[in-house]
């Protein structure tokens, strides 16, 4: 017969084990925030080389026996236009997620609630940076690699520091993708934690 905490039972005569305590607050505080703060930092030094991928060089044109400025920038592809913005708006959320992480280390406990819209948040940042990270990467292959099917010239042998850029900032964007993935899976363990 179980009346309380230290019961034993009539088969075995071991005392029960007692009931698990109740998790009141988030799973890992201190890892969420460090790992908020990684993509805040993550993102805005994306941010800085993506913008400053600009590289103007001399292109000899023999028909008309002179050299000619090209420029290359940027913001001449859609792709990496849409993974600026990208990385515009997830350093922003994670800026504003590290400061909420903060409060709800000082302060009260995470409601069940806010995990969730935490979780949910997190994937569609994480789903965004990815598809961002994944055209800007398509981009800079072929600006890479060249495409002989459709007669595309690679450029980075031409344009080295416009390439280096933009493939530092797309390999901190697929970093921020990681960070944002590793969140989300925080978050997710933080809510099964609080539902057993």
């Amino acid at each position: 017969m179980a009346t309380g905490g230290d019961v034993t039972t009539a088969e075995s005569g071991k005392a029960a084990a007692p009931p698990a305590p109740a998790v009141g607050g988030r799973g890992f505080p201190g890892a969420e925030l460090a790992l908020r703060a990684l993509l805040f930092a993550v993102t805005l030094a994306a941010l800085v080389l993506l913008p400053t991928a600009k590289q103007t060089v001399l292109v000899p044109v023999p028909v008309l026996r002179a050299v000619v400025p090209m420029v290359a920038k940027f913001n001449h592809s859609p792709a990496l236009i849409y993974l600026l913005v990208a990385l515009c708006v997830t350093c922003l959320y994670s800026l504003l997620t590290a400061l909420g992480s903060l409060r709800l280390i000082w302060g009260s406990a995470s409601t069940a609630r806010t995990l969730f819209i935490l979780l949910l948040l997190d994937v569609f940042y994480a789903a965004v940076m990815a598809s961002a990270m994944g055209s800007g990467g398509g981009v800079a292959w072929i600006g890479l690699k060249g495409n002989s099917h459709t007669r595309w010239n690679k450029i980075c042998d031409t344009y080295g520091k416009f390439c280096r850029h933009i493939g530092s900032s797309i390999i901190l964007a697929l970093i921020a993708s990681i960070i944002l993935v590793l969140l989300a899976a925080l978050n997710a363990y933080s809510l099964y934690r609080r539902s057993r």
